[in-house]
């Protein structure tokens, strides 16, 4: 397993909403992201600053990078782009971070 971090930006005053559409995560979407190879998926909220620091392990053998081309994705995508920082086709804007030190 592979473990990749990134962080995102949430829009000022959609904490509460960004918690509860993630409570009601919609069940396809997840049987999309756990067949692409991800396990282990946290996304945690920097109160000051609104980032979202997320967290994930990747099989190897991963197709995360083809989740972008999947209807369901880009459902999720859309319904989450009023309450969050996003690119172009509302993909959220990520920043891919680097571990500098880990512990088992």
């Amino acid at each position: 397993m592979e473990k990749i971090a990134f962080v995102m930006q949430l829009k000022a005053g959609c904490e509460a909403e960004y918690e509860k559409r993630h409570d009601e995560i919609w069940p396809e979407l997840v049987e999309e992201l756990k067949a692409a190879g991800i396990e282990d998926y946290s996304i945690y909220l920097h109160p000051e600053t609104l980032q979202l620091f997320a967290v994930l392990k990747r099989r190897k053998n991963h197709t995360m990078d083809e989740l972008p081309q999947k209807a369901i994705m880009q459902k999720w995508w859309s319904h989450m782009a009023d309450i969050m920082e996003t690119d172009p086709g509302n993909s959220p804007k990520i920043i891919q971070l680097q571990r500098v030190f880990h512990l088992d």
